[in-house]
Formats: C-alpha cells, sequence, structure tokens
C-alpha cells in the first residue's frame, strides 16, 4: 500500500498526519501442512511480500478512531466498550486492543488508517496480516514488551473471540516471525521452528486466485476442528498430532466415516510435511510438488473443503505439467498454490487463466510470490 495515499487519508479523516508511525505486516503462503496447526502438527509457511500497512498516531482521548482504506469506511469505539463494533472486520483490531490490554499492555487512544495488498477472502490470512500489523505497533508504541510469540497468540485469540473462527497459530506466527527468502517449518505443539531456505533454481512459486470468496466465519471450518476433537477424544489423545495411524484404525467403528477421513487426512498431512521437509534438504523439488499433489487429493476428497472452480485450476497445473498443486489456506475457495518449473510457467500462466474464463465466465488472478519478511515498523 502507498504511504503516501495513506498519508494523504489519515488527513482528510483525522487532520494534520504528523507523528504518525508506519507499520505493516505481511500475508502468508504455505507451502504444504493445512489444517494441521490446530491438531498440532507441523506446518511449512512463508511470509509474503504483499502486506498490511497502517498509520497510527496514538492521542490522548480514550477511544480508538479507524479508517479501512481498502473498504473505504472507518470505525469509532472507546477503549473500555465491552461489545465492540458490529462489523466484522473492525473486530480484528478491536479484539487486538483487548487482547493487548488483557495482557498488561497499556494501550491508550490511537487514530489509524490502513490499506494493502493481501487479497481478501484469497486464503491469504489478511486477518492475520491485520492483526499482526497491530499488535506489533500498539506493543511497541505503548511499551508492552510482549516477544513476537505472545503478539502471534493475540491474532489468534482474536479470532477465536471476537470474530468465531477457531483458527490455529500459524498464519499470526509466520506473519510475525517471516523470513525474506525462507520458509518456515513450525512446529505447531512445541512452538519450535526451523527456517529453511528458499531459493528454488528453475522453479517459481505462484498464487492463482480463483476469486471465490473465502469465508471462515460460522463457515465449516470449524466443522472440521470439531471432528478433529472428535477423534482425539475418541482415541484419548489431546490433539491428532499424538494420533498413530494404529490408533485411528482402533476406533473405526466408534466414529462417523466423515470424521474418520477427515483424521485420515489430518495423519496423511504431518507425514507429508516431514516428508517435504527431508525433500527440501536434498533440494528435490520434484518430490515436493507430488506431496503438493496428494495434499490435495486429500483437501478435496477426505477434508471437502474445495470447490469446484479450485479443482478445476489443479486439473490445469497437471495437463500443463505444473510440478505441484493444490488449494492454499483453510479452503472454500481461494488460491490454488503452484510450484512450476521455469520452462512450462508462461504456458501455464497463459493457458490457466484463458481457460478458467472460459469454463466459468470471469477472471482468476495469478500473483507471483516472492517470500518476504515478518512484521515491522517501516516509516
Amino acid at each position: 500500500m502507498d504511504t503516501m495515499k495513506l498519508r494523504l487519508r489519515f488527513e482528510q479523516q483525522f487532520g494534520n498526519a504528523d507523528g504518525c508511525s508506519v507499520w505493516m505486516a505481511p500475508g502468508r503462503i504455505n507451502l504444504i501442512g493445512e489444517h494441521t496447526d490446530y491438531n498440532g502438527g507441523f506446518v511449512f509457511p512463508g511470509a509474503v511480500c504483499q502486506s498490511i500497512t497502517a498509520l497510527i498516531r496514538t492521542c490522548s482521548e480514550p477511544r480508538v478512531r479507524l479508517w479501512a482504506e481498502d473498504l473505504g469506511m472507518g470505525c469509532e469505539f472507546d477503549l473500555d466498550d465491552a461489545e465492540g463494533p458490529d462489523t466484522v472486520h473492525f473486530r480484528y483490531v478491536y479484539g487486538v486492543v483487548r487482547e493487548l490490554r488483557e495482557r498488561g499492555v497499556d494501550v491508550k487512544g490511537f487514530d489509524a488508517v490502513y490499506g494493502g495488498d493481501v487479497p481478501l477472502a484469497a486464503g491469504m490470512s489478511s486477518s492475520a496480516a491485520l492483526e499482526c500489523c497491530f499488535a506489533n505497533a500498539l506493543n511497541e508504541l505503548f511499551v508492552g514488551g510482549l516477544d513476537k510469540m505472545a503478539l502471534a497468540l493475540v491474532g489468534q485469540a482474536t479470532e477465536h473471540k471476537y470474530v468465531g473462527v477457531k483458527c490455529g497459530i500459524m498464519d499470526q506466527f509466520v506473519s510475525m516471525y517471516g523470513k525474506a527468502g525462507s520458509l518456515v517449518r513450525l512446529d505447531c505443539r512445541s512452538g519450535e521452528f526451523v527456517y529453511y531456505p528458499w531459493h528454488p533454481e528453475g522453479y517459481r512459486l505462484v498464487l492463482v486466485n480463483s476469486c471465490v470468496k473465502h469465508e471462515l466465519v460460522g463457515s465449516p471450518y470449524n466443522d472440521r476442528r470439531n471432528s478433529c476433537e472428535r477423534v482425539a477424544a475418541a482415541v484419548g489423545v489431546e490433539t491428532l498430532r499424538d494420533c498413530s495411524w494404529d490408533m485411528l484404525e482402533g476406533v473405526r467403528k466408534e466414529i462417523s466415516d466423515e470424521d474418520y477421513r477427515r483424521a485420515k487426512f489430518v495423519l496423511g498431512e504431518c507425514d507429508r510435511v516431514l516428508a517435504v521437509s527431508s525433500a527440501l534438504e536434498r533440494g528435490d523439488y520434484e518430490t515436493v510438488g507430488k506431496q503438493m499433489y496428494l495434499t490435495h487429493e486429500g483437501l478435496s476428497k477426505d477434508y471437502e473443503v474445495s470447490c469446484e472452480e479450485i479443482d478445476f485450476l489443479v486439473e490445469e497445473a497437471v495437463r500443463c505439467g505444473v510440478t505441484g498443486a493444490r488449494i492454499m489456506g483453510g479452503g472454500f475457495g481461494g488460491c490454488t498454490i503452484n510450484l512450476v518449473r521455469e520452462e512450462v510457467y508462461d504456458r501455464f500462466v497463459k493457458e490457466v487463466q484463458e481457460r478458467y474464463k472460459e469454463r466459468f465466465g470471469r477472471e482468476c488472478k495469478v500473483i507471483p510470490v516472492v517470500i518476504g519478511d515478518g512484521a515491522r515498523r517501516i516509516g
């Protein structure tokens, strides 16, 4: 987002922009490891260059005034407001303020104008970028002293308590900890993580946005998590991370076929993340691609979070000789993530756009991926 544009809007909405500081936090991709984070498993995300940027100025009044440039709308709430805004979008910032104050950060009044280029409802975690942008900024501006993991947890708690999405920690974690040129393998149970350099010579990473609305609030996303929790309870473990294949088969007659398929996907996905870790250490990107396709098959057939448009995009990737492709994010629309050899990249980009429009009568959008840094002050 052009900071000059934000500054001009700030002056229009709130007067002189002197004293503003500028903050950003990125969206993310996830190479592999979907719906494993809330099951205590492994994920393999990276921060991207697309981000949310905010101009923020503190004030002496006990209230918050916001303007969301991308939405063309604003909001105001008092710091002691126990209910918060009705508009879901503004509840992300409201929740961050409430969660920081609960953790002892003395957040006072402020004005903010923000916007970004993380595509909304595309599975790139625009909500986590928004949460982490404000969590990081307010923690610094009001001398909260919280570390990055604590700020990631602030964002996660905001989703749970103020928006109604029972997400795992991956999105907020990588928005805080992202590192240019590196993916991160995160153990969502222990919090341990390892950076993996990401410089795949001869390949490109690209997203294809189906432009099908990706909506998780009050959606089947929570139903999937409930399925996993029922299976874990039947097995007698805290999360499916602790469930073996033999243990799953041992309770198969006690659980529904649907819950069984959900759990089968999660166990397989945990195995695939580790397989990709080993492949990256060898520089074996063909194996990485095969694992991505297996993930999509499981997400589509067992976890049932794909849709006709996304399945079509993956089929097109296969037809064009793309090394690996799958739906990315919580599901129900959004993007595919594609690992593409240089020699087929131009053909894939051209043909997937043409054939998608021919099939569905609307455009899909190609988004090249550059792995970037995490949340930070930029001005």
